[in-house]
């Protein structure tokens, strides 16, 4: 029970690592909030009520600023304070040599990727330095090295900019501020694609050169699974923790990105 007593905002949790950290955390006591546009953040709550936990959903757009702003502030209503805020929502859209991507693509991915962590950083602000506490944990990637999703890089190598330079800023300020990085992770199919049209705007074998270069990056020869990426995530955002602020930890089976 490292979270009982403590509330949390986990945003892209839905589906994949973010639900997964969304039940772990409510499983040993945590009240979430789940922000993701998918209906399927209902599913999430419901889950986590039926085992006995406490959970709460809300819909906002992350990629803008007013909608983080709602987000945390939704949270604020609820809990009357945020001790944890875990930046989950990113992901690449397109996979494919740089020179193939359109500038709206380029925009796109960063927009996906970057802005949901910086803003809600920034809103999740207010209400943690009047606290005088909180635990940021952002969800970066070990793509930050990788073939075919140069955006998608450039967006998670500023994430790990912001956890770097905000932990900083905040570290006597009693506010954490951590990071994973995430490798290659098995999941059941996505509610909601990335890309829906995938297959008709790029060669399957350019989606196919990230599987085969996150497989041969790894030391240990495979995908990670849900429950191996939430851990580290857990641990960060647990008080076990709390000698640790503005490091970024790979977890790709020994690839550090």
């Amino acid at each position: 029970m490292r979270f009982a007593n403590k509330t949390m905002i986990v945003t892209g949790a839905a589906q994949g690592i973010g639900r997964m950290v969304a039940e772990c955390a409510a499983a040993e006591g945590a009240e979430v909030l789940i922000v993701d546009r998918s209906d399927a953040r209902d599913d999430v709550v419901a889950s986590i009520r039926d085992a006995g936990g406490k959970a709460h959903a809300i819909s906002e757009n992350l990629e803008t600023w007013e909608g983080c702003e709602k987000a945390i502030a939704k949270g604020v209503e609820l809990f009357g304070h945020i001790d944890i805020l875990v930046n989950n929502v990113g992901g690449t859209i397109w996979a494919k040599p740089f020179e193939f991507y359109e500038p709206a693509q380029i925009d796109a991915e960063i927009s996906r990727s970057l802005f949901p962590t910086i803003y809600c950083c920034r809103a999740v602000l207010e209400p943690m330095l009047k606290a005088g506490k909180g635990v940021i944990v952002n969800v970066s990637s070990i793509a930050t090295r990788g073939l075919n999703r140069v955006p998608y890089a450039a967006a998670k190598g500023g994430v790990n900019a912001i956890t770097a330079s905000l932990a900083w800023e905040l570290g006597e300020r009693g506010i954490r501020v951590v990071a994973t990085a995430p490798g290659g992770t098995e999941a059941p199919p996505r509610i909601v694609p990335r890309n829906p049209n995938a297959a008709t705007e790029q060669p399957e074998d350019w989606y196919q050169t990230i599987v085969d270069q996150t497989v041969q990056s790894s030391f240990m020869k495979r995908y990670g699974t849900l429950k191996e990426q939430a851990a580290p995530i857990l641990f960060l955002a647990s008080d076990e923790a709390s000698y640790l602020t503005g490091v970024t930890l790979p977890v790709g089976g020994g690839d550090l990105g």
